[in-house]
């Protein structure tokens, strides 16, 4: 599959086959990763993978959304600096760690494998549950497993209504 191909069948699972997830497959998403591109290469994060099933139902009743139980693994991406703001007055974190996770989403795909981002949660029961210390936060975090569903069509807006050049129109 190249990129292309791989960046168009994403889409946002929410049904999952059970069973686990193969360790070299897991290992692959968790590279890519690991090999994101960060601002200075700081590498602001922490990967917290989670297989636990009791685990996997408290941080789906964190999050409001009962799905996040049956998919075999939630990976919680948790920025290590959150205090820290780019030049650009943006926070460093969320734009670091998002970088990570959509490698990851990508890679998943790329095996055969589906996700979804997660950002409606609970920050700080989840935080409790994993053991994240105060000094991070968690960024998001990822479902991962095997596809139950197929994708529905996908509704983009046209790049003519989402590109301009030289000034924004």
């Amino acid at each position: 599959m190249d990129i292309r191909e791989v960046i168009g069948n994403r889409y946002s699972v929410r049904s999952y086959e059970a069973g686990p997830i193969e360790d070299e497959k897991l290992n692959r998403v968790l590279e890519a990763g690991r090999l994101a591109p960060s601002g200075r290469n700081r590498q602001p994060w922490k990967f917290v993978v989670v297989r636990d099933a009791e685990l996997r139902q408290a941080l789906a009743k964190a999050a409001e959304q009962a799905f996040l139980a049956k998919a075999p693994v939630i990976i919680a991406v948790v920025g290590l600096s959150p205090e820290q703001v780019m030049y650009c007055d943006i926070p460093a974190d969320p734009v670091d760690c998002a970088i990570a996770i959509d490698h990851m989403a990508l890679t998943a795909v790329a095996e055969g494998l589906g996700t979804c981002w997660i950002g409606h949660f609970d920050q700080d029961a989840c935080r409790k549950l994993l053991g994240v210390p105060p000094s991070a936060k968690i960024i998001e975090m990822l479902t991962l497993g095997c596809p139950a569903d197929s994708p529905k069509a996908k509704s983009r807006k046209p790049l003519a209504e989402i590109v301009c050049y030289d000034k924004f129109q």
